[in-house]
């Protein structure tokens, strides 16, 4: 086995979106920082690959509230350094029964955060968008200024690329067999020898003084091999379906107009985004998938479109072909419990030493920038400011398995109420 000599300041595992910004943020304040990848770089085999994403301000959880809005912010100081947009700007609609716990908290928290919105009745949803999105009689909308469409491979390169400009040293085709903890602090990284059958890669040891782990999919496998941890972050294979819009209403779905990103509330919870990647085509997924072995995937079939397809006969007015999607993407969730992050030391033997970001559930994306900096803080100084990471502790589990406690009851009450 290879020893590179070379030392590192942080060694990131795995250069999805997360640990690519992890990587950036932390070769941008001048640390060695080496970024490690198992498959090739920019690969479609995990959640950090496809044609777009939705970044919202709108969350029931008030805890995601910072983190979205400063992602916003570095989103733009990080085109602004790399020289092209991977965002675009589109408002965002959120839409469900008037009943709904969660989407009130939404209402809630938009006037909590000052967030600019509008609460819509059914005939108020329809005259906002000219009978393009009808909503049932007994629903609500919620229509916020804050959305936009992010395009994932080109926002990973991005950080990768910057990453690079700043110094840090990339490898892919690297995939981590271990992690050893060493007497005199740090850790002993070591990538396997020909690892997915690649054979130029005859495998190699790092030596780093903090280790970032951001493996998606595979956390669970990695942290439980290297710590015997059991993290519950189960892997889904989820669909995105794009859906042809008939002709003649083609302008009036697509980004760079007054169409927004969306989502709907309920059973089953439905987003979707402008057209934007394939013209004459929407995205309309739902947000949930299979659990598998990120292993041994099915790649498909896929689920039940028929939710979608009533969904979409009663939401568009028509407009969209819901006879059935023209194309579909597969891509990954890491899905936790209750859905929220893990942001956290892994502790025990390692102590402060390795950092776990994982368990994203599919809609962490949005919050890539925010999510780089908090994991190369906590890695750097041992501290994140600027965000509460009570809530995303691995030690949550231990107190309740099923992870933070989601009653929305009390933040509606204080809005609605008064």
């Amino acid at each position: 086995m290879e020893y590179s000599g070379e030392e590192f300041d942080v060694i990131v595992i795995g250069a999805g979106v997360m640990g690519s910004s992890a990587a950036y943020q932390a070769a941008k304040r001048g640390h060695r920082t080496l970024l490690l990848e198992q498959f090739d770089f920019l690969h479609h085999r995990g959640s950090s690959h496809g044609e777009s994403r939705t970044i919202r301000a709108t969350y029931p959880e008030d805890y995601y509230t910072d983190l979205v809005l400063e992602s916003y912010a570095l989103w733009e100081r990080a085109e602004s350094e790399i020289g092209y947009k991977v965002c675009f700007k589109a408002h965002q609609f959120d839409m469900g029964p008037a009943h709904s716990k969660s989407l009130r908290a939404v209402i809630a928290s938009c006037r909590k955060n000052s967030l600019p919105h509008k609460a819509l009745d059914a005939q108020q949803v329809a005259r906002q968008f000219s009978g393009r999105i009808r909503i049932p009689e007994d629903w609500v909308g919620v229509y916020c200024e804050m959305g936009g469409v992010i395009k994932p491979t080109k926002a990973v390169s991005m950080f990768q690329t910057l990453a690079l400009q700043n110094g840090a040293v990339l490898r892919d085709n690297s995939e981590v067999t271990e992690i050893k903890s060493l007497k005199n602090g740090g850790v002993l990284v070591t990538t396997g020898r020909g690892s997915h059958g690649n054979n130029d890669n005859n495998g190699g040891q790092f030596r780093g003084k903090k280790c970032v782990v951001t493996v998606g999919a595979w956390t669970r496998k990695l942290v439980k091999a290297v710590s015997g941890v059991e993290l519950p972050i189960q892997p889904l294979e989820t669909t995105v379906c794009y859906w042809r819009i008939k002709e003649g209403h083609v302008p009036d779905y697509a980004i760079g107009g007054d169409f927004p990103t969306f989502a709907s509330y309920g059973e089953p919870y439905i987003y979707g985004t402008p057209s934007l990647e394939y013209p004459g085509l929407i995205k309309v997924a739902v947000h949930g998938g299979y659990p598998c072995d990120p292993d041994e995937r099915p790649w498909g079939p896929g689920m039940s479109l028929e939710a979608m397809k009533e969904w979409i006969e009663g939401r568009f007015s028509g407009r969209v072909d819901s006879g059935g999607p023209v194309a579909t993407q597969l891509c990954m969730y890491s899905m936790t419990p209750d859905e929220d992050f893990v942001l956290d030391f892994l502790g025990g033997e390692f102590g402060k030493d390795v950092v776990v970001g994982g368990g994203f559930s599919g809609h962490g994306f949005k919050m890539a920038p925010a999510v780089g900096r908090v994991l190369a803080d906590l890695a750097l100084t041992g501290e994140a400011k600027g965000v509460d990471l009570k809530y995303f502790r691995i030690g949550r589990f231990e107190e309740n398995p099923k992870g933070n406690v989601k009653d929305y009851e009390d933040q509606v009450n204080h809005f609605f109420n008064d």
